[in-house]
């Protein structure tokens, strides 16, 4: 008469551990769902005023490292290590989002006859090619630092000949480790290269 019982103890505990199961992979699927809190970055044009052009330039999607080709935040406790800000990522990925805004920031000084992606558009007078090899924020004793390092190309496109190159790189120090901070410390950043950027391009293309 024992053997029913022990066998429907087994069986419930048996489904006790398969619910258990299924609660964590539930509770997995759920923390995968989790939305992260978006953050969107803004254009700063340069100089409205100074030579103007009639050329088309086309901005190719920048070349960027894979552990930074990603919409998340990323993070360098030291110089071999990377991991991301928890809960928290761009808009896009960052090629994406630094290609938007090389375009807006130029297009805003209003002194190119036409700046648009690469991916379409009319043919190019001149091409802007870019390389990303910073944007993340670096972890170190004395605190939180934002780095933001790009470099420009610009090229003609009848014969592929480069007119000129430059790296444009700011950093500045940030306070705390939590999204209110670091971000706003990203656009202080842009908010002093985008507009030297523009110049740049505009006065050189």
């Amino acid at each position: 008469m024992t053997q029913p019982i022990i066998l429907t103890r087994r069986a419930a505990l048996v489904g006790a551990v398969a619910s258990l199961g299924g609660c964590s992979a539930l509770s997995s699927l759920n923390d995968a769902a989790t939305p992260l809190n978006t953050f969107d970055l803004r254009p700063a044009p340069g100089a409205t005023t100074g030579r103007r052009s009639g050329q088309t330039i086309l901005v190719a999607r920048p070349e960027t490292p894979a552990a930074i080709a990603t919409d998340r935040i990323v993070v360098k406790p030291d110089a071999l290590s990377v991991t991301y800000l928890p809960d928290s990522r761009w808009a896009d990925d960052l090629p994406a989002v630094v290609q938007s805004l090389l375009i807006r920031s130029i297009a805003g000084t209003g002194r190119v006859g036409y700046v648009g992606p690469s991916e379409g558009g009319p043919v190019p007078d001149v091409a802007l090619l870019s390389r990303v090899d910073g944007f993340q924020v670096e972890a170190g004793s004395a605190g939180f630092e934002v780095v933001i390092e790009i470099s420009l190309t610009l090229v003609r496109d009848r014969d592929q000949n480069v007119i000129a190159s430059r790296v444009f790189r700011q950093s500045v120090t940030a306070a705390d480790d939590i999204p209110a901070v670091l971000v706003p410390a990203f656009q202080t950043i842009l908010n002093a290269l985008l507009p030297q950027m523009a110049n740049w391009v505009t006065a050189t293309a």
